[in-house]
């Protein structure tokens, strides 16, 4: 259901592709932006999702991972303060700020069926992978006592499947964005539980 269709699928100016927000200032952003600490945790997970992805998997040089890094930084960052404006809000801020294309389709397309937008890149993809599966996985270390000590693909796996935790998680985006990343959910569920504990 498109409940916040950004209503386009082109974002931001071709003539700005390479143009980076620096960490200082996307982390300045996220600051003005985001009061509840919760949300800025996870936007701070997705982030080193994304940049670790970006460095290991994908094999990208240093900007190529900042581009990854800040679309995972950003993503929810006009979330706190305008729920109703979800996505529209930061993807009309980076353009304003001339802010690589790239980064603002990742963004925008983080939510294909809230936001009408197809993910195309791997970037685009992976966020979307990333985006529900890092919070659930939060939410999983939250009730166990050892938090992500000793979390496994099994134990993520488990709670998955029941429907009643984390019910605000959809198992259908999850899926979906997996299938459309060509990845495994299983993967992708060790390279979080590994990559995000320390965030």
């Amino acid at each position: 259901m498109l409940t916040h269709d950004l209503g386009r699928q082109v974002f931001g100016n071709p003539a700005n592709a390479g143009n980076t927000i620096s960490l200082q200032d996307a982390n300045q952003l996220l600051d003005d932006w985001v009061k509840n600490e919760s949300l800025k945790r996870h936007m701070r997970q997705v982030a080193a999702l994304m940049k670790a992805w970006a460095r290991e998997v994908e094999k990208l040089d240093d900007v190529g991972q900042l581009k990854w890094e800040t679309a995972g930084l950003l993503h929810d960052a006009d979330w706190d303060q305008w729920p109703d404006d979800h996505c529209k809000r930061i993807v009309e801020e980076l353009e304003k700020r001339d802010i690589d294309p790239e980064i603002i389709h990742a963004i925008a397309s983080h939510g294909p069926r809230f936001f009408g937008v197809e993910p195309v890149t791997t970037m685009d993809k992976m966020l979307y992978a990333f985006d529900e599966l890092s919070g659930f996985i939060h939410a999983y270390s939250l009730m166990r006592p050892t938090g992500y000590e000793g979390m496994d693909v099994k134990g993520v796996r488990k709670r998955l499947k029941d429907k009643a935790f984390a019910a605000q998680v959809s198992r259908e985006d999850i899926a979906d964005a997996a299938q459309r990343a060509a990845r495994e959910v299983d993967e992708l569920i060790a390279f979080a539980i590994t990559h995000q504990a320390g965030v």
